[in-house]
Protein backbone atom coordinates (compact mmCIF):
# COMPACT_ATOMS: atom_id res chain seq x y z
CA UNK A 1 0.00 0.00 0.00
CA UNK A 2 1.22 3.55 -1.15
CA UNK A 3 1.95 5.90 1.75
CA UNK A 4 -0.48 9.26 1.05
CA UNK A 5 0.48 12.95 1.06
CA UNK A 6 -0.69 15.25 3.30
CA UNK A 7 -3.39 16.34 1.07
CA UNK A 8 -4.67 12.64 0.28
CA UNK A 9 -4.70 11.71 3.58
CA UNK A 10 -6.59 15.05 4.75
CA UNK A 11 -9.24 13.96 1.61
CA UNK A 12 -9.53 10.19 3.33
CA UNK A 13 -9.95 11.50 6.32
CA UNK A 14 -13.07 12.98 5.12
CA UNK A 15 -14.06 10.10 2.87
CA UNK A 16 -13.99 7.36 5.79
CA UNK A 17 -15.94 9.66 7.53
CA UNK A 18 -18.30 10.49 5.31
CA UNK A 19 -18.77 7.15 3.69
CA UNK A 20 -19.20 8.39 -0.19
CA UNK A 21 -19.92 11.81 -1.81
CA UNK A 22 -18.90 13.68 -4.69
CA UNK A 23 -16.17 16.40 -4.80
CA UNK A 24 -18.86 18.76 -3.59
CA UNK A 25 -19.75 17.31 -0.77
CA UNK A 26 -16.22 16.42 0.57
CA UNK A 27 -15.35 19.79 0.06
CA UNK A 28 -18.09 20.96 2.50
CA UNK A 29 -16.64 18.88 5.03
CA UNK A 30 -12.99 21.11 4.74
CA UNK A 31 -12.31 23.94 7.07
CA UNK A 32 -12.17 27.55 6.11
CA UNK A 33 -10.47 28.14 3.93
CA UNK A 34 -11.23 25.65 1.52
CA UNK A 35 -9.02 24.59 -1.01
CA UNK A 36 -10.39 25.28 -4.71
CA UNK A 37 -12.80 22.57 -5.92
CA UNK A 38 -10.42 21.71 -8.29
CA UNK A 39 -7.41 20.83 -6.22
CA UNK A 40 -9.53 18.57 -4.11
CA UNK A 41 -11.13 16.61 -7.74
CA UNK A 42 -7.53 16.41 -8.65
CA UNK A 43 -6.31 15.18 -5.08
CA UNK A 44 -9.67 12.30 -5.57
CA UNK A 45 -8.34 11.14 -8.87
CA UNK A 46 -4.77 10.32 -7.36
CA UNK A 47 -6.38 8.49 -4.74
CA UNK A 48 -8.87 6.92 -7.70
CA UNK A 49 -5.40 6.15 -9.15
CA UNK A 50 -3.48 4.63 -6.36
CA UNK A 51 -6.59 2.38 -5.38
CA UNK A 52 -7.58 4.07 -2.47
CA UNK A 53 -11.03 5.56 -4.10
CA UNK A 54 -13.53 3.88 -6.33
CA UNK A 55 -16.13 5.93 -8.30
CA UNK A 56 -19.66 5.68 -9.73
CA UNK A 57 -21.54 7.80 -12.03
CA UNK A 58 -25.10 8.81 -11.04
CA UNK A 59 -26.33 11.48 -13.38
CA UNK A 60 -23.60 13.48 -14.20
CA UNK A 61 -21.90 13.57 -10.93
CA UNK A 62 -19.13 10.83 -9.65
CA UNK A 63 -19.79 9.50 -6.46
CA UNK A 64 -16.48 8.21 -4.46
CA UNK A 65 -16.33 5.50 -1.83
CA UNK A 66 -13.39 4.14 0.01
CA UNK A 67 -11.75 0.79 -1.55
CA UNK A 68 -8.95 0.94 1.67
CA UNK A 69 -10.93 0.79 4.93
CA UNK A 70 -8.94 3.62 7.79
CA UNK A 71 -7.97 0.49 10.32
CA UNK A 72 -6.13 -0.92 7.53
CA UNK A 73 -4.18 2.45 6.05
CA UNK A 74 -3.58 2.90 9.85
CA UNK A 75 -1.93 -0.51 10.79
CA UNK A 76 0.19 -0.16 7.45
CA UNK A 77 1.04 3.65 7.79
CA UNK A 78 2.14 2.23 11.69
CA UNK A 79 3.71 -0.87 10.71
CA UNK A 80 6.24 1.33 8.58
CA UNK A 81 6.35 4.18 11.09
CA UNK A 82 7.58 1.17 13.59
CA UNK A 83 9.82 -0.56 11.23
CA UNK A 84 11.87 3.24 10.06
CA UNK A 85 11.98 4.84 13.11
CA UNK A 86 12.42 2.31 15.83
CA UNK A 87 13.91 -0.66 14.29
CA UNK A 88 10.74 -2.55 14.59
CA UNK A 89 10.78 -2.34 18.16
CA UNK A 90 7.35 -0.74 20.16
CA UNK A 91 9.40 -0.92 23.16
CA UNK A 92 11.94 1.99 21.25
CA UNK A 93 8.95 3.76 20.36
CA UNK A 94 7.49 4.14 24.31
CA UNK A 95 11.29 4.91 25.36
CA UNK A 96 10.82 7.82 22.90
CA UNK A 97 7.89 9.00 23.67
CA UNK A 98 8.88 8.75 27.57
CA UNK A 99 12.43 10.73 27.00
CA UNK A 100 10.09 13.40 25.12
CA UNK A 101 7.93 13.54 28.41
CA UNK A 102 4.65 12.99 26.29
CA UNK A 103 4.29 9.48 28.22
CA UNK A 104 3.89 9.94 32.26
CA UNK A 105 3.77 7.07 34.44
CA UNK A 106 -0.15 7.11 34.74
CA UNK A 107 -0.42 6.49 30.80
CA UNK A 108 2.18 3.45 30.83
CA UNK A 109 0.01 2.15 34.05
CA UNK A 110 -3.21 2.46 31.34
CA UNK A 111 -1.20 0.62 28.32
CA UNK A 112 -0.28 -2.02 30.29
CA UNK A 113 -3.92 -2.51 31.58
CA UNK A 114 -5.13 -2.09 28.36
CA UNK A 115 -2.61 -5.17 26.79
CA UNK A 116 -3.11 -7.26 30.10
CA UNK A 117 -7.22 -7.38 29.21
CA UNK A 118 -6.84 -7.95 25.39
CA UNK A 119 -4.60 -11.08 26.32
CA UNK A 120 -7.38 -12.20 29.09
CA UNK A 121 -9.75 -12.34 26.23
Amino acid sequence: MEKLTVQEEELMQVIWQYGEGSVKTFLREFPDPKPPYTTVASIIKNLEKKGFVNSKLVGNTFIYSSVVSAEDYKQQFMQGFIRNYFNNSYKEMVNFFVQQKKLKSKDLKDIIEMIEDKNKK
